[in-house]
C-alpha cells in the first residue's frame, strides 16, 4: 500500500507534488504516526474485544435460564435490553470521542471497563454463592430465585461489559480509519475491520458457546477475559505508533444548536418588517448569500440563522453559536429531518428480527440439536446461520446480482429499492418461522409433551436454519441499503453520524422488542414459560402483519421522499 502511494506521488506534476508534500508536512506537525504500521495493533484489538463481547453476549439467554433460574421469557427480555444497550452506547462513545477526548483514550478506557465486566461474569460463573442453587430446566417453577445481591452482581457485570462494548466497537473503527490519509486505504481498512469483526463473532458464537454449554461457564467466560486482556494489551503496545487526532466537536452539537436557536427565535421572523438577513458564516461572500438562500421547506428552522441585534458581539461580528447558526447548519438539519421517516421504517424491521432471534434460542433448547451420536449444537449457535447467510448473500449480490440487474435493465439497483426488497424478504422469513413453529407444536401434541417441561421434542433443530437463512438474505439487502441511503443523503458534515444511525436503529429495535414481548406476555397466553404450552406461531404471524403494515408505511415514505442523490432515486 505504501509503495503504491509513493508511485502515485511520482506520477503527479510538480505543483501537485508540492501540495501533497505540504499537506503531509502539515499532518505530521499535527500528529505523528499512523499508516499501515498501526494496522496489526488495531485489528488484533478488534479481534480480542469482539471475541470477548461475543462470548458473553451470544449465550446470555442460556446462562440466565440455566445458571440464574430466570424464566425463559424474562431471560429474553433481559437479553434484548442488553443488546439494545450495546447498540445505543456506541452513539455515546462516538460523542465523547468527537467532543472531549481522543479516540485512543476512549477505546483504552472502555476496553478496561469491558475487562472489569467480563471478570465479574467469570467470578459469578465460578463462585457458587454469587448464583442461586442449581435447578433443572424442567422444574423452574420450584427453583430458587436469585437474591438481591446476586441480581445486583449480575446487573453490575452486564452493565460494565455492555458499556465497554459500546464505547469501543465503532470508536476503534473510526480510530483505525483516522490512521490513513488516503480514502482508498481507509476503504481497505474498513473491509478488513468487518472481516475481523465477523470472524470473531463466528468464533465466539461457536467455539466459546460450545465450551460454555459442554465444558463449563467459568472456562468460557475466562477465555473472554483472556481475549479482552490481550486486546487491551496489544492496543496499549501500539500507542507510540498511533496518529492522535484531536477532538473536533460532535455533529450532534450542531443539530442541538440549530434546534435551540430556532426555539429561541421562533417569533422573530414574523416581527421582521424588512427582508430577513441570514447568517452564512464569518467571511461569507455576497455570491454565497445570493446563490444559497434558506429553502422554504421546514421554514420554522430558518429563524435559527436569522441575524438580530442581540446576536452581535463586538465590532459588529456575530459569534454566539447557541443563538445564531449558519444557513448551512440549518439546511443540514432539514436534510436529516426529511430522511427520518424513511429511516424510521427500519425500526419496525429490527424489532421483529430481535424477537425472532430471541425466540429461536428458546425453540432450539426444546429440539433435537444432535449432529451424530456425540455432538450437540449449542442453542445460541443457531443464530450464526443468519450471519453466514448475510455474509454469503452480500457477496453474491455485489458480485453477481447487481451486475446482472444492470446488464438487463441498464440501471443500478438503488438504495431505496434494496431496502424495499429487504422488507419483502423479511416478511417471508417471519412466515417461514411461523410454519416451522406450527410443525414443532404439531410434533409436541403428537407425542403428548405439552405437560412435560424440559422434554426434548423429537424434531431436528436444523428446521430452524431455513427461516434464519432467509432472514440473513433479507438483512443482506436491507441493512447495506440503509447504510448507503443514510451515507448518500446525510450532509457531508454529518457523514460520520450517518453510519451510527444504523446502530441506533438496532438499539431502538431491541428495546421495542422487549416492550412487544412484554405486551404479548401480559395480554395473551402465547408466551408461557414452557413454550410447548404456548403459541409461538401466533407471535410469528403477528410479526408478519407488522411487517406488511410497515412495508406499506415504507412505500408511502419512499414515494414522497425527494432524494438529493441519483443513486437513491426510486
Amino acid at each position: 500500500m505504501e509503495v503504491e502511494g509513493k508511485l502515485s506521488i511520482h506520477s503527479t506534476s510538480k505543483e501537485e507534488k508540492g501540495e501533497v508534500i505540504h499537506k503531509v508536512c502539515d499532518e505530521n506537525e499535527d500528529s505523528q504516526g499512523g499508516s499501515w504500521t498501526t494496522f496489526p495493533f488495531v485489528i488484533a484489538t478488534v479481534l480480542g474485544l469482539t471475541v470477548a463481547a461475543g462470548g458473553w453476549g451470544a449465550n446470555l439467554i442460556v446462562f440466565l435460564i440455566t445458571k440464574f433460574n430466570v424464566k425463559t421469557i424474562t431471560a429474553t427480555k433481559i437479553n434484548n435490553i442488553i443488546l439494545g444497550t450495546n447498540n445505543l452506547f456506541p452513539i455515546a462513545g462516538a460523542f465523547i470521542a468527537d467532543s472531549f477526548f481522543t479516540t485512543f483514550s476512549v477505546v483504552g478506557a472502555f476496553s478496561f471497563i469491558s475487562l472489569l465486566g467480563v471478570i465479574m461474569l467469570t467470578l459469578i460463573a465460578t463462585i457458587p454463592s454469587l448464583r442461586p442453587s442449581p435447578c433443572p430446566i424442567g422444574s423452574l417453577i420450584t427453583c430458587q430465585a436469585p437474591s438481591k445481591l446476586q441480581y445486583s452482581a449480575l446487573y453490575v457485570a452486564l452493565s460494565l461489559a455492555s458499556l465497554g462494548l459500546g464505547g469501543t466497537r465503532f470508536t476503534i473503527a473510526t480510530m483505525g480509519a483516522d490512521q490513513f490519509n488516503n480514502p482508498t486505504d481507509q476503504g481497505v481498512f474498513f473491509n478488513w475491520y468487518f472481516v475481523a469483526l465477523y470472524m470473531a463473532i463466528v468464533f465466539s458464537g461457536t467455539a466459546i458457546v460450545y465450551i460454555q454449554d459442554n465444558v463449563g461457564w467459568g472456562l468460557g467466560f475466562g477465555i473472554c477475559c483472556i481475549a479482552n486482556g490481550i486486546g487491551l494489551g496489544v492496543f496499549s503496545l501500539g500507542k507510540r505508533f498511533y496518529k492522535q487526532v484531536k477532538p473536533k466537536g460532535s455533529p450532534f452539537l450542531s443539530i442541538a444548536r440549530v434546534l435551540v436557536a430556532a426555539v429561541r427565535k421562533r417569533k422573530m421572523s414574523s416581527r421582521t418588517s424588512t427582508e430577513p438577513d441570514y447568517y452564512y458564516g464569518a467571511g461569507a461572500n455576497a455570491n454565497a448569500m445570493t446563490d444559497n438562500p434558506p429553502t422554504t421547506s421546514l421554514s420554522f428552522l430558518n429563524c435559527a440563522a436569522l441575524k438580530i441585534e442581540d446576536d452581535k458581539q463586538f465590532e459588529g461580528s456575530y459569534g454566539n453559536p447557541w443563538g445564531l447558526c449558519t444557513v448551512e447548519e440549518v439546511e443540514d438539519l432539514k436534510t436529516v429531518i426529511k430522511i427520518m421517516p424513511l429511516w424510521s421504517t427500519g425500526i419496525f424491521v429490527s424489532t421483529p428480527i430481535a424477537i425472532i432471534c430471541s425466540l429461536t434460542i428458546l425453540q432450539a433448547l426444546t429440539m433435537d440439536r444432535h449432529l451424530g451420536p456425540h455432538f450437540e449444537i449449542p442453542a445460541a449457535t443457531f443464530l450464526v446461520f443468519t450471519l453466514f447467510s448475510t455474509a454469503i448473500c452480500i457477496f453474491i449480490i455485489d458480485r453477481f446480482i447487481l451486475l446482472k440487474y444492470k446488464n438487463l435493465t441498464g440501471q443500478t439497483l438503488t438504495s431505496i429499492q434494496r431496502i424495499g426488497i429487504g422488507h419483502i424478504i423479511n416478511i417471508m422469513s417471519f412466515a417461514g418461522a411461523a410454519l416451522v413453529e406450527r410443525r414443532r407444536l404439531g410434533v409436541v401434541r403428537a407425542h403428548s409433551l405439552m405437560n412435560q417441561p424440559g422434554s426434548e421434542v423429537p424434531m431436528s433443530a436444523l428446521w430452524l436454519v431455513a427461516p434464519l437463512s432467509v432472514l440473513g438474505l433479507a438483512e443482506s439487502f436491507h441493512f447495506p441499503g440503509q447504510v448507503s441511503l443514510c451515507y448518500q443523503e446525510f450532509p457531508k458534515s454529518l457523514r460520520s453520524t450517518s453510519t451510527a444511525m444504523i446502530s441506533l436503529l438496532l438499539g431502538i429495535g431491541y428495546y421495542l422488542c422487549t416492550a412487544v414481548t412484554d405486551l404479548v406476555d401480559k395480554t395473551t397466553n402465547w408466551l408461557p414459560d414452557d413454550i410447548n404450552q404456548g403459541r409461538l406461531d401466533n407471535v410469528y404471524w403477528m410479526l408478519v402483519v407488522i411487517g406488511v403494515v410497515n412495508f406499506g408505511y415504507y412505500m408511502t415514505c419512499a414515494k414522497v421522499f425527494v432524494s438529493q442523490n441519483q443513486n437513491v432515486v426510486k
